[in-house]
């Protein structure tokens, strides 16, 4: 199959979703009001609440939301064969994933930039809200534990990128003090920052003594760390360390300090990223070697699927930025349809070129089922796959392979330190609403909050003993991830669902696929919670199986009383919401 038509196809369904879906459910379901006064002007604050130029917050919100996920997750998927990852990427994208983003979006500049766990409230009552926290607060803290996992690994594995990631920081903090104190664009000052970075990249790539190699420094991987730890555990702990201290500062700072201009920085990243992928595909016109679907598979497609590959197709992490920072920062409500909906169009066609470069990658199909021989093997080389995939893209523009993959890497280090950065600071925002729903103060503290997060977060990372030794916390939990992600996007549609009732609203557009979701992740979360990881299963895990059965049964108690409102139990309080 040809590479380059698989592309066209992809694209021309996202380009037609945008152009005529998402104006369909702009104008006649979530009906946008040029004229309304969002959070970031209402509650003004300098800090959280910040009119921003659609573009400029646009940035923002499609970093936060790639990360990483968009491209493992494809990478991963592609062992059942292309062909399904391929059709769940364009759907989801279209039909949940724009409809979910924006969704969420919409609703909350509706409630006064409140998140989705906030506003629960309102549509299922206290105890539900507080169920609700508590299944976001663990979705968040995973979050923080399983990218400053990926990200420390990438660090030791690509120690050339390590410079242009950290040239990047006072670059932005450069600019958002150039755009709100001296009112300069961010436009040119980011392109220029963007330049500077991939220079720093061609230079480490090609110079050694510039690559921070941790593990050279200690004598090499079979030599002796710190604490009793080997080279390779002492170098994961460090960056760890490095990274929770810049996510600390880096999520009390204001937005306009770090957050939105590094954000900007990387779209353009993403761009440029996107633009060498899709043209050296272009060029090289590679032959898709991977079967279309995979008939040895030794786990079923279903629903594993549909949980693997979140970002990308949908991700209930979405809802969470689009609720959390976006919406405060939203300067006019029709700019939801191009930040929500076109930033879930821009991860939908990041997942297709990851696919793609997967599986081109290979020489023929017998190479790549020897490498993708297990779904363990997929989960554990799929990263790696994608980046070198992604570099023999670029290799068809003449870029050199280590020059490219050193940039390949700073993109994905780039995006999961922005997804890092916006999930803690999220997971503040979360404990301080549960610090006030129990009346304990010093929760509602910024900085108390933060520690809170940054503390549980290297503990999770740290603590847990695995496959991978010391720090195997992000590897053991990511099994959780997929299922606990997914459900929150569609106990999220729900709650759209509900508002869109009240507000006497057609809600067919947000309750199909949040039917689809449901189904698919209640049924993957069961399966593996019951039968996968109990105390009586051949390889149980203690870890999974509790925080699973608590976020399992807690999510069918959510769906039970969102069902009750959905179906009219509170039509009673239909009046009070129709305007909203």
């Amino acid at each position: 199959m040809n590479a380059i038509l698989v592309a066209i196809l992809g694209l021309a369904v996202f380009v037609l979703g945008y152009r005529y879906y998402s104006k369909f459910i702009a104008e006649r379901i979530y009906r946008l009001d040029p004229n309304y006064v969002t959070p970031a002007h209402k509650y003004k604050d300098g800090v959280d609440f910040v009119p921003t130029n659609k573009f400029v917050l646009w940035g923002h919100h499609f970093t936060s939301v790639a990360g990483a996920a968009p491209i493992l997750g494809p990478a991963i998927a592609v062992y059942w064969g292309w062909l399904p990852a391929f059709l769940w990427v364009v759907l989801g994208t279209v039909f949940a994933a724009g409809i979910h983003d924006f969704g969420t979006l919409a609703l909350s500049v509706r409630n006064k930039g409140q998140s989705i766990g906030t506003i629960a409230e309102k549509f299922i009552g206290r105890r539900g809200k507080i169920l609700f926290l508590f299944i976001i607060l663990t979705l968040v803290l995973m979050i923080n534990a399983v990218f400053a996992w990926v990200i420390a690994n990438l660090f030791i594995t690509y120690p050339a990128s390590i410079v242009p990631v950290f040239i990047q920081i006072p670059l932005a903090i450069w600019i958002g003090y150039a755009a709100y104190k001296r009112n300069v664009r961010m436009l040119v000052p980011s392109l220029l920052a963007l330049a500077v970075m991939y220079l720093g990249a061609i230079v480490t790539a090609e110079v050694s003594w510039l690559q921070i190699d941790l593990v050279s420094y200690m004598g090499g991987e079979e030599a002796a760390g710190l604490f009793g730890l080997g080279s390779v555990s002492t170098a994961f702990m460090i960056w760890i360390v490095i990274l929770l201290i810049y996510v600390y500062i880096a999520s009390t700072l204001p937005v306009w300090k770090l957050l939105q201009p590094r954000d900007f920085i990387n779209s353009h990243q993403l761009t440029v990223g996107l633009i060498i992928m899709y043209a050296g595909l272009l060029l090289t016109n590679p032959t898709i070697s991977a079967p279309a679907t995979n008939g040895d598979a030794d786990t079923s497609w279903l629903p594993l699927l549909f949980i693997t590959i979140a970002c990308g197709a949908i991700s209930g992490f979405h809802g969470l930025v689009s609720s959390g920072t976006s919406s405060k920062q939203l300067d006019k409500e029709t700019d939801a349809r191009f930040v929500g909906y076109f930033g879930a169009v821009g991860e939908g066609i990041l997942a297709l070129i990851s696919i793609l470069a997967v599986v081109t990658l290979f020489n023929s199909a017998d190479e790549f089922t020897a490498t993708y021989s297990s779904f363990n093997e997929a989960n554990a080389t799929g990263l790696g796959n994608f980046v070198e995939g992604a570099a023999v893209l670029a290799g068809g523009l003449g870029i050199p392979e280590n020059v490219a993959t050193t940039i390949v890497s700073i993109i994905v280090v780039s995006f999961a330190a922005t997804t890092l950065d916006t999930s803690v600071r999220l997971m503040r925002y979360i404990i301080a609403e549960i610090g006030s729903e129990y009346k304990v103060q010093p929760l509602t503290k910024k900085h108390v909050a933060t520690s809170v997060a940054v503390v549980s977060t290297a503990a999770l990372v740290l603590i847990p003993e695995g496959p991978n030794g010391f720090g195997s916390g992000g590897y053991l939990i990511w099994p959780l991830f997929g299922t606990s992600n997914q459900l929150l996007a569609g106990i999220s549609l729900l709650l759209i669902s509900i508002w869109l009732k009240r507000r006497g609203i057609n809600y067919i557009a947000t309750l199909i696929p949040m039917i689809f979701l449901l189904f698919m992740t209640l049924y993957a979360m069961f399966v593996q919670v019951f039968f996968e990881w109990a105390w009586y299963a051949e390889e149980s895990n203690l870890l999974l199986f509790i925080l699973g059965a608590i976020i399992f049964v807690f999510s069918i108690w959510i769906i039970i009383t969102s069902i009750q409102a959905l179906s009219g139990k509170f039509d009673d309080e239909l009046e009070k919401y129709r305007n909203d």
